[in-house]
């Protein structure tokens, strides 16, 4: 016998007297639903069949909730502006309540979020001790798959100052300085061994003490966990190209001005964020077919300079501490700043403020930054809050009442 109850616009249950299952915009609630004599409820995710376990005769109360749009319904539906933000500015409100800006990068037209955005949260996997891991959205890339960046193992608002928003705050990005060759996510030759060229300084041959950090992390709580299937080969940018006017050889003790710096505003004031990579070499991805260098060892890097600027934090210098970037402590991004002869090697951070920091500081941590394939947009549900963040409904859920 099967009595079933149905979730309505308010969002209570009122009675069916339908002899067929509710299918689309409802989903079973495996939770509530119950079976008097010990039935196995599970619902196919796809084919919306509800499937019943069971040994002898038995009765059943079915819940079904109105299920949540999921994030392919967001993107498609959201407004995409076809004008660019003064990026000089900080961005204190939600500049994307509105609707998305536009960006090329790499594989087409990336549509990112900027300022005090509420509706980016993402609950997605479980790290190695098992605590749910609660991400942000920086940016859908031009492949349709989405970039988030780590924000916690639990919901944290804008503004919010806490340790738990990211994964270390005494990490350094390497142990030595005295080279430009140390700016690289890899770089050429041993620790502790002269470069002797630009190429010879940016070959990707050994980590930086961040990658290494950075990878493990990774294997820890995504691969070893479970989830490094729902996670995309796309491109991080450690953009070790120039400065426009720079008279630095980017490698040994020269001094050397990087392309972000020459993108922060510090020097035009006039902030110019790009999200295409200017050379091959700096695109890491572990696959070569995925449009990088095939160097990685996992699909996994930390934001940009360039993505900090676009989210909101103004020009090199200026504070911001209500976007949704910001987490009360430096973190990390992939992008060099300058080289001072021997004196230091210094690589952005955000604290509230973009600004460049000597490579082998350790008050810095940082925020593993990741893509979701682009099919999971279809299966993330919920509106991105806090409250009702988007979070992967697994395939099956089978429950004894």
């Amino acid at each position: 016998m099967i009595a079933m109850y149905v979730q309505d616009e308010e969002g209570n249950y009122q009675t069916s007297n339908s002899k067929e299952f509710p299918r689309e915009g409802y989903v079973l609630n495996i939770e509530k639903s119950t079976c008097k004599n010990g039935g196995i409820l599970s619902q196919d995710p796809t084919t919306k069949a509800i499937n019943l376990k069971v040994r002898h005769s038995d009765a059943c109360n079915l819940y079904f909730d109105k299920e949540d749009p999921t994030l392919r319904d967001y993107y498609e539906n959201v407004a995409k502006k076809t004008w660019n933000p003064n990026f000089t500015k900080i961005a204190t409100t939600d500049e994307t309540a509105d609707g998305l800006f536009a960006m090329e990068d790499d594989y087409g037209t990336s549509y990112y979020f900027r300022g005090a955005v509420e509706n980016n949260y993402i609950k997605f996997g479980k790290n190695a001790s098992g605590q749910d891991m609660w991400w942000r959205i920086i940016r859908f890339n031009g492949d349709e798959t989405v970039r988030i960046i780590y924000d916690g193992t639990k919901a944290h608002a804008n503004q919010e100052d806490s340790y738990d928003r990211l994964v270390s705050t005494s990490q350094a990005w390497n142990s030595r300085y005295d080279d430009a060759k140390y700016m690289g996510w890899m770089f050429g030759g041993a620790q502790g061994v002269a470069s002797t060229s630009k190429e010879q300084a940016q070959k990707n041959e050994t980590n930086s003490l961040i990658k290494t950090v950075v990878d493990n992390w990774y294997k820890s709580n995504i691969h070893d966990t479970g989830y490094h299937n729902y996670i995309a080969d796309s491109i991080f940018c450690n953009d070790r190209s120039f400065e426009p006017g720079n008279t630095g050889t980017g490698y040994g003790t020269s001094r050397t001005n990087y392309g972000a710096r020459g993108r922060s505003g510090i020097s035009s004031g006039s902030a110019q964020p790009i999200l295409r990579c200017p050379q091959n070499n700096d695109k890491f991805t572990v696959e070569v077919s995925s449009g990088g260098n095939g160097a990685s060892t996992y699909p996994v890097g930390l934001i940009t300079a360039d993505e900090i600027i676009i989210a909101g934090s103004g020009d090199e210098g200026s504070g911001n501490y209500d976007y949704y970037i910001y987490k009360g402590k430096s973190h990390w991004s992939m992008s060099p700043d300058k080289f001072i002869n021997n004196s230091g090697a210094y690589v952005y951070s955000d604290m509230g403020m973009l600004a460049g920091f000597s490579c082998n500081l350790t008050s810095g941590g940082f925020a593993p930054v990741i893509n979701l394939k682009a099919e999971f947009l279809d299966k993330l549900r919920g509106y991105g809050t806090m409250d009702r963040p988007y979070t992967i409904v697994p395939n099956n859920i089978n429950r004894s009442s």
